[in-house]
């Protein structure tokens, strides 16, 4: 019973419940009924004013078309308006142009025709002038046959009366011509030759005393010795050192024989040749200002100061180049020239010699109106070859002339060198001018000797023989030519060779040379080994 009362109870709260849901759906319906319909109103409210909105930019865009295509027709034809503008301007100028073109035409044309009247009138003038001229001409022709018929008959009538054809009157009147010329011709030449001849004398004369006069210079004979002070006595023992040693050094390093005697506080340094005896001078000089004196700076010094010579050679070329006025020399020619300062000529030093016979040629080529450059150029090279004749084969003028022609010099200063000793022909005036001027230097008094020249050359074929055997580094005359010091390389020559190249070289001095008393052959053969710590 309870349980049904139960289940109706039940049945009757849900029937409740489904009521109420009922109602709850039906009131829900409505709202969204109603909620649509109000929603479908706001719509289209929305809409009609999207609509209107749209229509309005509709009406705004057709206006502004309407304005923009007002605006692009007003622009279209106002570029029309400027393109036609342009194109009347432009074919106005066109036509102004073309009408000036045609007014220049017009002109030429004008000018052309009256150039072509005053041609045609100039033609006709000349066509006037000519047959004046025909006519004048044929009168003359006319003339000249009545001239010739006259003179025809003329000559007729002098033959008769002179009883000479025509040939022979002219020759007879040629030949009586001639002899007349040839009288006055020869009288003429002889009397030039005469006046040329005083005048050309005189002329000679007064211009090599004119160069002598401007030209004018001390000569000192130069000397085989150079003298050396020393500060006392004492310096001699170290000069010549333990056994010998240091003297030896020295004599062997250049060539040149030291005499220490009883003279005071002196060196005398002897040699023929005065490069070395420079060096050898110079170099002792250095080693008693320092005070250290021993074979390896002996060897130093000398090579120290063989430098320094050279550096002096080039110098003195250099300024016997420009005391002359001389330019454009080679180098080695400048080197050349200033070793000429220490080579001698019968004991005339040869660098000043040429100096003098350029300064000497000059002022002669300058009072005949020659080339004075070329005259002193010659005159300064002419004994060029006197700087290396004891190193060269050759006769000192034609090393001269191998060395000018080596370093480009001009052909006509090879031709002053060449004939300065009359060995060949000179070309140019200039030539005889050096040839000259060298033998007025040398003439001067006290200027050579022959004695000193002969000793110089007789050292020279000493150490030519020397040095002219295989194996020979160097080879120096020392006593006066007495006795040749001969160093060998030891790497060529060994101990025993050194005795056969001591005899060969006797044999030759006997056989090439003539000399008084003995010479001594001294070869020298030295070996040393070197090595270095580290």
């Amino acid at each position: 019973m309870g349980n049904v009362f139960g289940s109706l109870f039940l049945i009757s709260t849900g029937g409740a419940i489904g009521i109420a849901a009922a109602a709850f759906v039906v009131a829900l319906a409505a709202g969204i009924g109603l909620g649509l319909l109000v929603h479908k109103k706001s719509y289209e409210k929305k809409v009609g004013e999207i609509n209107q909105v749209v229509e309005k930019m509709l009406d705004d865009a057709r206006a502004e078309g309407k304005t923009l295509k007002k605006e692009a027709i007003l622009e279209a034809k106002e570029q029309e308006l400027k393109l036609r503008n342009d194109f009347e301007r432009e074919s106005k100028e066109k036509r102004a142009e073309l009408a000036r073109t045609e007014n220049r035409l017009i002109q030429k044309e004008d000018s052309l025709d009256k150039k072509e009247d005053a041609l045609a009138k100039r033609n006709e003038e000349l066509n006037k002038q000519q047959q004046k001229l025909q006519q004048k001409d044929a009168e003359m022709q006319k003339k000249l046959q009545e001239v010739s018929q006259q003179h025809e008959k003329m000559l007729v009538e002098i033959e008769k009366v002179s009883q000479m054809s025509r040939e022979e009157a002219k020759r007879e009147l040629v030949s009586a011509i001639e002899e007349d010329a040839r009288k006055e011709a020869v009288g003429l030449v002889r009397n030039i030759e005469a006046e040329a001849k005083e005048e050309a004398g005189r002329k000679a004369k007064e211009i090599i005393s004119l160069a002598i006069q401007k030209c004018s210079t001390e000569q000192a004979s130069e000397i085989t010795v150079s003298v050396v002070p020393l500060p006392s006595d004492d310096m001699k023992a170290r000069i010549i050192g333990r056994e010998g040693r240091n003297i030896r050094t020295l004599e062997n390093a250049t060539g040149i024989e030291l005499i220490i005697d009883d003279t005071p506080e002196v060196v005398i340094c002897s040699g023929f040749d005065p490069v070395r005896r420079e060096i050898a001078r110079v170099a002792l000089e250095k080693l008693i200002q320092d005070g250290r004196i021993h074979p390896a700076r002996i060897e130093e010094t000398v090579e120290k100061v063989r430098k320094e010579l050279d550096q002096q050679i080039k110098d003195a070329g250099e300024g016997a180049m420009f005391e002359c006025g001389i330019f454009g020399l080679h180098p080695e020619l400048v080197k050349l020239l200033g070793r000429l300062k220490f080579r001698t000529s019968y004991g005339q030093n040869v660098l000043k010699h040429s100096i003098e016979v350029s300064h000497l040629a000059g002022v002669m080529a300058a009072e005949l109106g020659v080339d004075v450059n070329l005259a002193k150029r010659g005159g300064l090279l002419h004994d060029i070859g006197k700087a290396v004749d004891h190193e060269v084969e050759g006769t000192h003028i034609q090393i001269g002339v191998d060395l000018a022609k080596k370093y480009r010099e001009n052909g006509n200063v090879i031709n002053c060198i060449q004939a300065h000793h009359g060995d060949v022909e000179p070309k140019t005036i200039e030539a005889v001018l050096v040839q000259a001027a060298d033998a007025i230097s040398g003439a001067r008094p006290g200027a050579r000797r022959e004695t000193t020249t002969n000793y110089v050359k007789r050292l020279q074929k000493l150490e030519e023989i020397g040095s002219g055997f295989k194996g020979v580094d160097k080879c120096f005359a020392i006593q006066a030519g007495r006795e040749i010091r001969v160093m060998v390389k030891p790497d060529q020559v060994d101990d025993a060779q050194t005795l056969f190249l001591a005899k060969d070289i006797a044999k030759k001095i006997e056989a090439e040379l003539e000399y008084p008393g003995q010479i001594k052959v001294n070869v020298i053969r030295e070996w040393r080994a070197t090595e270095y710590a580290k």
